[in-house]
């Protein structure tokens, strides 16, 4: 399954578990897509892990950590005054957010080798 803005890092552990971490931001335009890309990468965990996920430490076999936040900035007009020896500054309205979504995964052989696969991640 191709991926336009979630491009998964991989870090496998000596067990053999391991974890998958992307991060997407982008401007407003963006961010639907980039939530379409999420929900369809947990849609496939919970489908082909059904009833599997929880705490790796408790025995499930696969978990995520998703957040997300809005950023914004403003920026800054700065003025030297030579006569007065000192800088002032005004800040502009702050312009459009950007998102960004983090998306954390962690799973045991079984589910990393099926993660690989599906969305096409080296495992090196």
């Amino acid at each position: 399954m191709s991926l336009d803005y979630l491009h998964f890092d991989y870090a496998e552990g000596s067990d053999g578990s391991g974890s998958f971490e992307t991060a997407a931001s982008t401007w407003p335009e963006h961010a639907k897509a980039v939530l379409t890309e999420v929900a369809r990468v947990l849609n496939w965990a919970h489908a082909e892990f059904s009833g599997r996920r929880g705490p790796l430490e408790e025995g499930f076999d696969w978990d995520y950590d998703l957040q997300g936040q809005l950023e914004f900035t403003a920026p800054q007009v700065l003025h030297y005054d030579e006569s007065e020896r000192a800088v002032t500054a005004r800040a502009d309205p702050p312009g459009k957010p950007r998102h960004t979504v983090v998306l954390s995964l962690s799973g045991g052989p079984e589910f990393c080798d099926a993660f690989r696969r599906e969305f096409g991640i080296d495992a090196n």
